[in-house]
């Protein structure tokens, strides 16, 4: 089955199996009106795909996963748990309590504190806050406004772009363009998870911590040098390598100066995409 996330630029980022009956029919719009993000048969990688997102556009973001939606129209929660005023019992000792959350990530219920959903996070909030009922040893409890302060201050799925291109990995899952905040088409999930694979890899290395702008932008410099090498020598593959290399130092230099390589291609884009102008001698002049 192909997945589908898809863009409405102005009003959601969602995900459907079904184009026509979803978006056209139910929502009322059509092609040239929406965007699609990213076409997957990997349910998990496009429901991640949707929360990150959601955050990336500055949308609501769901509270629970596509894929857990799916999986629970599919089978009934059948964790009977009991909600108080102060705290939500599980029916089960402590000891086997990862077992029962596990089966029924998805499951959300409410309380005077707010929404509780169960994830792989916040099924590690839960273990390790628990405690067994005085009354029954066969059974646990958490407290429900601990609880919904931590869904106020964390992130309950912890997924970035990196983690899904790492288990992505080009395994045949197609990318179109979508939508970029300012309405270029030039972003895409693959796209930011690069960014986000780069800042990971310099992370690791320390390069935040004890490098400098200075030496960033000495490095630009020579590489910028080796793709002018590469474009008189007439070199295709190293002009490749040299423009890869260039956007890596970018990356870099950015998050250095406390900014995203996002924003700077976003702002950049704002600058331009209203300019005018002809082309002379092989460079576009602008009037």
């Amino acid at each position: 089955m192909t997945y589908y996330l898809y863009h409405i630029p102005g009003k959601k980022v969602g995900v459907t199996t079904n184009l026509e009956e979803r978006v056209h029919k139910q929502q009322g719009y059509y092609p040239g009106e929406y965007e699609i993000i990213e076409t997957s048969d990997d349910i998990d990688f496009i429901s991640e795909g949707e929360r990150i997102m959601q955050k990336f556009y500055k949308y609501r973001v769901d509270d629970v996963l596509y894929s857990e939606l799916m999986i629970n129209k599919n089978k009934d929660l059948n964790m009977n748990i009991n909600v108080t005023e102060q705290t939500t019992t599980f029916p089960c000792p402590v000891n086997k309590l990862k077992g029962q959350l596990m089966d029924n990530k998805g499951m959300t219920w409410k309380t005077e504190h707010g929404s509780c959903l169960i994830t792989d996070e916040s099924i590690k909030w839960i273990i390790k806050n628990v405690m067994t009922s005085k009354y029954n040893d066969q059974r646990c409890y958490v407290y429900n406004k601990a609880f919904a302060r931590w869904f106020d201050n964390n992130d309950a799925y912890k997924t970035t772009l990196a983690d899904l291109h790492m288990k992505d990995q080009y395994n045949g899952k197609t990318t179109s363009g979508g939508l970029y905040p300012t309405g270029v088409r030039q972003q895409n999930a693959k796209a930011v998870a690069h960014f986000d694979l780069i800042r990971k890899w310099a992370k690791e290395r320390g390069l935040y911590d004890k490098g400098d702008t200075k030496t960033q932008t000495l490095k630009l410099l020579e590489e910028a040098g080796e793709i002018c090498r590469a474009v008189l020598k007439n070199n295709h593959d190293d002009v490749i390598d040299g423009i890869g290399d260039c956007v890596v130092v970018l990356t870099n230099l950015a998050e250095l100066q406390g900014v995203s390589i996002e924003e700077c291609i976003s702002r950049a884009y704002n600058e331009i995409k209203n300019r005018t102008g002809k082309m002379s001698n092989g460079t576009f002049k602008k009037d």
